[in-house]
């Protein structure tokens, strides 16, 4: 096990200031890599660079010792935030289990990784903010004052592109299961959990896309805001290579705040409609339809589960169908208030991974994942977001997501099995979960190059 570590001595200085506000796209061509943002429903959008301090872990223990690395680094520190939403967080992600990040094309990205932006700007309700951070026993307030003052000059003369870039196109493309393997992948899975092996297990695949011209970053972030306001939206630049893992997952693992904790069971999904009419006769099937709502329940009842030891109280919303551009999912909102302080890993640690993506036993699904995905799941379906210094925070499931370089892009997406699943039509269920991200990677012909072979 390799313990979490910061680059930097834990002493924290942090001035933020208000600031003419930028375009989002002449602020991120402008900041260096790496770079990350962030942005979910009733949240800031912010937007990050460079690295005051990175902490990382791997292994078993990956969860907990981030937390007391956070701790640590978090202890001692002379902060002036401004507002709430610009104070300093530490943004990042996790692994979906130990050893994800062995393969392509995982190679930056450590098991658990988490920054303190050098530079961070927040497009909150109440204006645009501009924070420097630093850290280290030399660091001094005037230096990281004059670095803000730096910075507000730099950024308040950016000027916007005069044009959007064009989505990149898609030369070729490969999946790294063919129909024939993912059927009898399926069947197998299935075959487990009729005889009692399995409740439930979520199986996923990757799609990898060779681009026609360079990733246009700034511009497929701006898309996907456009696109999924309602979603979590996030991108992480692990260095300065080039990678970038980035999404728009409609779950939300956890946020706490205090001791209010909020967090959702999303599993049972359906296509669009292509009139009005057609898109509630979905949704009504949706909610009618025994293998979707077995399969939701199930997440419901363990995302309950899980979170019982925490809680002084807990309380489920109506399970109800959520529309998203290219699917429509079962969706029940589950609000929790705690029997104690908590720091919001010890709950990201407790949930993950939740059955959406994991399975029931969650041993045994991982085993059947092993067993049957040909490829490392990285940081896809894992919890990505970010840690303040009063432990409170907010993380996503990282569904919805791919990684990019400058002219390819990896794809990810998986369907929950049960008893009932059949082959053919979740194999049609991933591929309409390959949209979100595909949409934004295609030219206008929408030609991908894939086969179903």
């Amino acid at each position: 096990m390799e313990r979490a570590r910061s680059t930097s001595q834990p002493t924290l200085v942090s001035r933020t200031t208000a600031i003419d506000p930028p375009t989002f796209a002449a602020a991120f061509d402008a900041l260096s890599a790496p770079r990350m943002t962030w942005s979910a429903p009733n949240d800031a959008l912010i937007l990050a660079s460079g690295a005051a301090a990175t902490l990382t872990a791997s292994g078993a223990e990956r969860f907990a010792e981030i937390r007391s690395t956070a701790d640590e680094l978090f202890d001692s520190g002379d902060v002036h935030a401004g507002t709430e939403a610009a104070r300093p967080r530490l943004f990042g992600g996790f692994a979906f289990h130990e050893g994800g990040c062995d393969g392509d094309p995982w190679g930056p990205f450590p098991e658990a990784r988490f920054v303190l932006p050098r530079v961070q700007v927040t497009f909150a309700d109440n204006g645009t903010w501009l924070t420097v951070n630093a850290t280290g026993s030399a660091t001094s307030v005037d230096e990281v004052e004059e670095r803000l003052a730096a910075e507000v000059d730099r950024l308040s003369g950016l000027t916007p592109e005069a044009s959007r870039p064009p989505r990149p196109g898609i030369t070729a493309s490969r999946r790294t299961m063919s129909r024939t393997a993912w059927r009898e992948g399926v069947e197998a899975a299935v075959d487990r959990i009729r005889g009692g092996h399995l409740q439930k297990v979520v199986l996923a695949q990757a799609l990898e896309a060779d681009l026609a011209a360079d990733f246009p970053r700034a511009a497929t972030l701006d898309r996907l805001a456009e696109k999924y306001p309602d979603c979590h939206r996030y991108y992480f630049e692990p260095d300065a290579t080039g990678s970038a893992f980035f999404g728009a997952t409609p779950e939300r693992l956890v946020a706490l705040r205090g001791r209010t904790v909020e967090t959702d069971a999303l599993a049972g999904t359906t296509g669009r409609g292509e009139t009005p009419a057609e898109d509630e006769w979905l949704a009504r099937e949706l909610l009618d339809d025994d293998k979707n709502v077995h399969e939701h329940e199930l997440v419901a009842e363990t995302v309950r589960e899980q979170l019982e030891p925490f809680a002084a109280s807990i309380a489920a919303g109506e399970r109800r169908v959520r529309r998203l551009a290219t699917v429509q999912h079962l969706h029940t909102p589950i609000t929790a208030e705690l029997n104690a302080d908590r720091h919001v890993l010890e709950l990201v640690e407790a949930l993950h991974p939740t059955p959406a993506v994991g399975g029931l036993p969650p041993d045994r699904a991982l085993e059947t994942i092993h067993e049957t995905e040909p490829f490392d799941r990285g940081w896809y379906a894992a919890p990505v977001g970010w840690i303040d210094a009063a432990g409170n925070g907010a993380f996503a499931v990282a569904i919805r997501s791919a990684v990019a370089n400058p002219r390819r892009a990896t794809l990810f997406a998986g369907v929950g099995l049960v008893a009932d699943s059949d082959p053919d039509r979740e194999w049609d269920e991933v591929q309409l979960k390959y949209r979100p991200i595909l949409d934004e990677l295609e030219a206008s012909d929408g030609s991908t190059g894939a086969s179903d072979n």
